[in-house]
């Protein structure tokens, strides 16, 4: 087999605005954890699958671990449990209260 690229967990995509280490991005239709920082433009690697803690979650919603589909608003730049004008992303991997600012997640790797 000679036309095999990657495996695809982790990309190389330019940074779609400026990221730091460890928070999250949406590349086109790609929601992943950007592996280092970068500024806008230039190279980054997202992760696009597994559990990652302490990242921007939306305040005034719990989430409950395993049950609660998450979804990247763009926007705000966090994970949020409101579904519209945001792209699914994965599920609560941890209990949140409504007041957290962070929360864990597990990104499933979907496509939007």
């Amino acid at each position: 087999m000679n036309n095999f690229v990657q495996e695809g967990e982790v990309l190389t995509v330019p940074a779609p605005y400026d990221v730091a280490s460890g928070a999250a991005c949406k590349v086109g239709l790609i929601v992943g954890i950007a592996t280092f920082a970068a500024t806008t433009g230039k190279p980054v690697n997202i992760k696009r699958r597994g559990v990652f803690k302490q990242v921007g979650k939306a305040t005034g919603q719990a989430w409950v671990a395993l049950t609660t589909k998450l979804y990247w608003d763009d926007a705000a730049k966090v994970f949020t449990s409101t579904a519209s004008s945001n792209t699914l992303a994965g599920v609560a991997a941890a209990d949140a209260a409504s007041g957290d600012a962070i929360g864990s997640v597990l990104l499933t790797g979907q496509i939007a």
